[in-house]
């Protein structure tokens, strides 16, 4: 588009400009004819850089295939033409020629077409650490014509689990079963399928994924803990406190009336009696509100035993707790990044939604050097959660009775906490101090009996 700029003096025409002759009627001819060089220009330019995105994703293509031995091979090809050539060396010569035949020959393996159909199927996706897991790949062929047999790969967790499949007719379909070892608690990625097409010396290879990654949630080991045995708090509506209400189910005593009072409150019988009005006072009942701190900090164990033991014993309370449909909450040690390490609390809250909830979230956890101690995840935890009535601090043997003392000394006055000490195959023992009861474990099902004899005492 042209844009006429008036020049000084515009719009007092004189003699002279009004005599001046128009312009030529080329102009536009001119202009139209610069506007379509300029579309010409842009759409060469776009053109090629169309034409050079597919050759490099050709040539990506092309390159992906080959293996480290390809490369080599291709080296020496290059190599002993350029010295055999250049020298008169007939024996680089014939070495070259081989190994440009041996790769022509293994380029034909790869043609073809990968049309199958290709499942994975996991029966479950949630199991008990320790617990062996099968799973099945399923290879259907929906073609007409017979598909060659390839190499079916899984990737499992951080191994892998190959399969030779035979060649397909048309409707025929193959499958076959591969086990999942759970060793070990974690999140453990399966898949993605990938059936992979090479040449018999290994000079060239071609990856297809299928199906597509599916998560298997390897749970920690619980053990069955019973009611009376979860909180040292038993309520049914509530327990009372000393805190004085005018409305709850726990009476305390009588005083008099005064403006703002609700007048169901007031005593009749009492009024009769004295004259003046007296109204019912009442002691505060509330839910007990059970809390389980489980500390990531690797300084708070002795090794991966203590860990593990550690983690299950947090699920064991938590799972007990949504059984008896208590108020509960569970925390860990949370490992911020660097940049906000100073603003956050240090606190990961983890799902008490449901048991699998709580289970999933745990099955993730890691310890981890920049995870706050426990007595830092006691402050942390005191801060955040509101209405504590039982604390069960969660940690191994590296943790001292001084650390514990301090994490307990966190939190407000009137609070039950037990502080569950991991340390395997040593003798379970109770000790009590003030507010704080320290449970050692030596195993698992020692928790059961830990926590019975803590509630009598």
């Amino acid at each position: 588009m042209t844009q006429i700029v008036p020049g000084p003096g515009a719009g007092t025409a004189t003699a002279p400009a009004l005599l001046a002759p128009a312009p030529p009627a080329t102009l536009p001819v001119a202009v139209s004819g610069d506007g379509r060089l300029a579309d010409f220009v842009a759409a060469g330019v776009r053109f090629g850089w169309e034409c050079g995105a597919r050759v490099a994703g050709a040539l990506r293509a092309v390159l992906s295939v080959v293996t480290p031995l390809g490369w080599a091979v291709l080296a020496v090809v290059g190599v002993s033409f350029l010295f055999g050539y250049a020298l008169g060396w007939t024996e680089l010569i014939v070495i070259g020629w081989a190994g440009l035949v041996l790769l022509v020959a293994a380029s034909c393996f790869l043609i073809g077409r990968n049309a199958f159909e290709i499942n994975l199927h996991l029966p479950v996706d949630r199991v008990v650490v320790g617990e062996r897991v099968p799973g099945q790949v399923s290879v259907r062929n929906p073609t007409r014509r017979r598909l060659p047999g390839v190499g079916v790969e899984v990737r499992v967790g951080s191994g892998l689990a190959e399969f030779s499949m035979p060649s397909l007719a048309r409707g025929e379909d193959f499958s076959d079963v591969f086990i999942v070892p759970t060793r070990r608690r974690g999140v453990m990625p399966i898949g993605p399928v990938r059936t992979a097409r090479a040449d018999p010396i290994g000079l060239l290879r071609r990856e297809i994924v299928w199906a597509e990654q599916v998560s298997l949630f390897v749970h920690p080991r619980t053990v069955s803990i019973p009611s009376m045995s979860t909180g040292f708090i038993r309520d049914l509506e509530g327990n009372p406190t000393r805190d004085l209400t005018n409305s709850d189910v726990s009476f305390h005593a009588l005083r008099e009336y005064v403006p703002g009072d609700e007048r169901r409150t007031i005593h009749w019988k009492s009024t009769a009696k004295t004259g003046r009005y007296m109204v019912r006072q009442f002691e505060e009942s509330r839910r007990s509100h059970l809390m389980v701190a489980l500390s990531l900090a690797q300084s708070d164990y002795a090794g991966e035993d203590e860990f593990e033991m550690a983690v299950s014993v947090a699920g064991s309370l938590g799972v007990r707790a949504i059984r008896d449909a208590r108020t509960v909450s569970v925390v860990a040690s949370a490992v911020p990044p660097d940049s906000s390490r100073r603003r956050m609390p240090g606190l990961r809250p983890l799902s008490t939604l449901t048991r699998t909830r709580l289970l999933d979230d745990l099955s993730g956890v890691e310890r981890s050097l920049a995870a706050l101690p426990v007595s830092e995840l006691a402050r942390a935890a005191a801060d955040t959660v509101a209405g504590i009535s039982v604390a069960f601090l969660v940690c191994g043997s590296a943790t001292t009775l001084t650390q514990v003392r301090t994490a307990a000394s966190r939190f407000p006055a009137g609070v039950d906490v037990v502080a569950v000490i991991c340390a395997p195959e040593t003798v379970p023992s109770l000790r009590r101090v003030a507010e704080l009861s320290v449970l050692t474990i030596g195993y698992l099902d020692d928790l059961q009996h830990s926590l019975a004899r803590t509630k009598a005492a």
